[in-house]
């Protein structure tokens, strides 16, 4: 008995089982989707109306603004129609909900794995913080009971994170650009890429990336564009979208008048770009001598790397990860869905604070907790807004 303890406790703790732990993690997780499909009852909410639009587009409209279904007509990107259209080839036009719920259950996994790999490869994380990755009750629900499309996005943005970890910066422009044509949140990220790419290979190859990235869009959209290329933007990405305030998860204690108004909207957003430009200002380029130096070497050398530091997995990781967080603080408002943009980074940034474990452990369950209350309450409300702020400051006051 003690050689097993002691076994579990190398597992759990020594750097060197990582990967072994991840692996029996994945593999229980993969176990658990299946229990999950198996004994808990599938939710309705936007399959149906997926599957509608799908056949819309396959009957050979192209005009967005007369795509859509049972809860509204359709807003995301042109990546979002083509995932969908394979799926209803394959799920006999949306009808097999159980065979779809194993392709979710799969993309849980793969998604469970890309974070595992993205925590590994940026180091100085404990073993034993994978555990708490199964423990989402919300997120295996968004994946398995109610089928969303932002999953999708979230596993190429992962993967995306993950090659720029790997200084694979192709790869992760194309899966980045994949990830933004299923959900306009995905723009979340690309202060954060915008800072590392000029850091480490200048200002003319981060605007060649963009391009490509921005190309990439134009591409896939292109059917749409030329039927109706102003009802395709301002459907896909339109950022003055007004949210009902019943499905709002984060502004609860927010009376309905004030989370509806144009002031609110504009205040929310002001909030975002300070903190993003603190963040560039004071943390992100700190040990690179400062925001302006890195500005400075950008404009001088626009051909060559504007950092002196060399940009590090755990730097891509955290930056990505920071720059997501502080826009979903400030979203205008989040919908139970959303929280699958950011559930398993939470881990890895309240491991990136100095708080005692206790807290950050505390700040996880409570992140969670917020999540599985519905409707939302003001506590609840107040209690994700409270923790995802804690969870920033501990970030900032971590890298001073």
């Amino acid at each position: 008995m003690p050689s097993l303890i002691r076994q579990v406790h190398l597992l759990l703790t020594d750097p060197k089982y990582f990967w072994l732990l991840a692996v029996l993690v994945v593999f229980g997780d993969a176990i658990l989707s299946e229990l999950i499909i198996r004994f808990i009852s599938y939710t309705e909410i936007d399959w149906e109306t997926y599957m509608i639009q799908v056949e819309l587009y396959l009957k050979g409209e192209r005009d967005y603004s007369k795509i859509s279904g049972p809860t509204g007509p359709l807003v995301y990107p042109a990546g979002h129609v083509y995932i969908f259209r394979l799926l209803h080839d394959i799920t006999d036009a949306g009808r097999n909900i159980r065979f779809a719920q194993h392709l979710y259950a799969l993309l849980y996994v793969v998604s469970v794995s890309l974070t595992s790999a993205i925590y590994g490869k940026a180091g100085n994380i404990p073993n034993w913080l994978l555990l708490i990755l199964p423990l989402s009750k919300r997120l295996h629900s968004l994946y398995m009971l109610r089928l969303f499309n932002d999953c999708w996005s979230v596993v190429a943005v992962q993967a995306a994170i993950l090659a720029f970890q790997n200084e694979m910066d192709d790869i992760g422009t194309l899966l980045f650009s994949a990830a933004l044509s299923v959900k306009m949140s995905i723009l979340l990220y690309l202060p954060g890429l915008l800072v590392i790419l000029v850091k480490r290979n200048g200002l003319v190859y981060t605007m060649r990336k963009m391009f490509n990235i921005f190309g990439i869009q134009a591409m896939l959209a292109y059917p749409f564009l030329r039927e109706d290329w102003h009802a395709y933007v301002h459907s896909s990405f339109d950022f003055s979208r007004v949210f009902l305030y019943k499905w709002t998860v984060n502004w609860r204690m927010v009376p309905e008048d004030t989370f509806l108004s144009q002031g609110w909207a504009r205040g929310l957003m002001v909030g975002h770009l300070s903190l993003l430009i603190l963040f560039g200002l004071s943390r992100w380029c700190k040990q690179d001598g400062g925001v302006w130096v890195v500005l400075d070497r950008t404009l001088r050398r626009p051909t060559l790397p504007a950092g002196i530091v060399p940009v590090t997995p755990d730097y891509v990781a955290t930056v990505m990860f920071t720059s997501n967080l502080i826009g979903l603080v400030f979203a205008r408002s989040l919908h139970y869905q959303f929280y699958s943009w950011y559930a398993q980074s939470i881990p890895f940034l309240v491991w990136r604070t100095k708080y005692p474990v206790l807290l950050r452990l505390l700040l996880i369950g409570t992140i969670e907790y917020a999540w599985n209350v519905y409707p939302s309450t003001t506590i609840s409300s107040s209690a994700l807004l409270g923790a995802n702020a804690l969870v920033l400051a501990g970030v900032w006051f971590a890298t001073a």
